[in-house]
């Protein structure tokens, strides 16, 4: 059979937060118990462009993702090659949704992990394309009723609330400053492309969990150092790929007292291979960077799927 293309029509169609969730924790497992592979990002330059490869292997599939970012191009665009045990190729599929809904879901899954069970007030900072799925994934981990909103941009974050609100039943509110949705939050979304704080650990509640998932360079901060240090966990999808990328982890090790021994990964705790949460009053921390193995195993989802309703268009090429 010749590869199948796959469109974001494609992946939007087969491809819900319901099945994201299920799809990263068990990718997370099988990569605790040893069934599945993850290699951290690597990145190649030219004067003007860069372009990110992430690869993995799970459940008798390999693939990888790979984009481009250009400051003078029309912006990323994401794909994922799929490849079975036999190497051969069994999909090319556009990706960005696919890429939106896993972030999301890998915040989603931290939060049924690490979050109290009785959170019931969200906050999200950022309300670009990526801070939609984070709030739809938090909202299913946990009984929320509430949600803050804060972005600079007032229209924006207006807009953002009432696009929102369509799709889940919590409340959704805009907030004029982000210390007034960090306060009463249980659970947490930073999701912007700022380089430097958004959030301060002295604004966090005990008890409070937190996702922080704008940022892969290691020249940014999304938060800041106090609020690393506050949390009793830190989990990671890749500690490798943290070393390298986490702007927020790395300002951490090199100017206070925390160190990456402290770091632990998200797929160990979904495991029970290792502690999440042991106290209500704790405040728990996760990283989030993105990994292949997400990409690969929500390809793989999305591919079966697309096979079964007869979707995709085969390719003219041998597979």
């Amino acid at each position: 059979m010749n590869p199948l293309y796959l469109t974001e029509g494609d992946v939007a169609a087969t491809f819900s937060m319901h099945d994201a969730l299920t799809v990263v924790e068990d990718a997370a497992r099988a990569l605790a118990e040893g069934r599945a592979e993850n290699k951290p990002r690597q990145r190649a330059y030219t004067k003007s462009a860069v372009i990110q490869v992430l690869a993995a292997a799970y459940d008798g599939r390999l693939g990888h993702k790979t984009y481009t970012v250009a400051p003078k191009g029309r912006g990323a665009r994401f794909w994922v090659l799929l490849f079975d045990e036999a190497g051969q190729m069994l999909a090319m599929i556009e990706a960005d949704r696919l890429g939106q809904i896993r972030t999301g879901a890998a915040s989603g899954v931290a939060t049924r992990y690490l979050a109290r069970e009785d959170a019931k007030t969200l906050a999200v900072i950022g309300t670009g394309w990526q801070a939609r799925t984070q709030l739809e994934a938090c909202v299913h981990a946990r009984p929320i009723t509430r949600v803050l909103v804060y972005g600079r941009d007032p229209k924006r974050r207006a807009e953002f609330c009432e696009l929102m609100q369509e799709n889940v039943d919590a409340k959704i509110e805009p907030v004029d400053h982000p210390r007034d949705a960090v306060a009463e939050a249980d659970v947490i979304c930073t999701m912007t492309s700022s380089t430097t704080p958004v959030l301060e650990g002295a604004w966090l509640r005990p008890g409070t969990h937190l996702n922080a998932a704008g940022s892969n360079r290691a020249n940014a901060q999304e938060i800041d150092v106090e609020a690393v240090t506050r949390a009793g966990v830190v989990a990671v999808e890749d500690i490798a790929q943290a070393k390298v990328e986490s702007g927020d982890l790395r300002a951490a090790n090199e100017t206070a007292h925390w160190s990456w021994e402290h770091a632990t990964r998200l797929s160990d705790i979904v495991a029970g291979h290792a502690l999440g949460r042991t106290s209500d009053d704790q405040i728990t921390l996760f990283e989030s960077l993105g990994i292949g193995l997400w990409d690969v195993a929500a390809a793989s989802f999305v591919f079966d799927r697309c096979i079964i309703e007869g979707r995709g268009t085969h390719l003219p090429i041998p597979s």
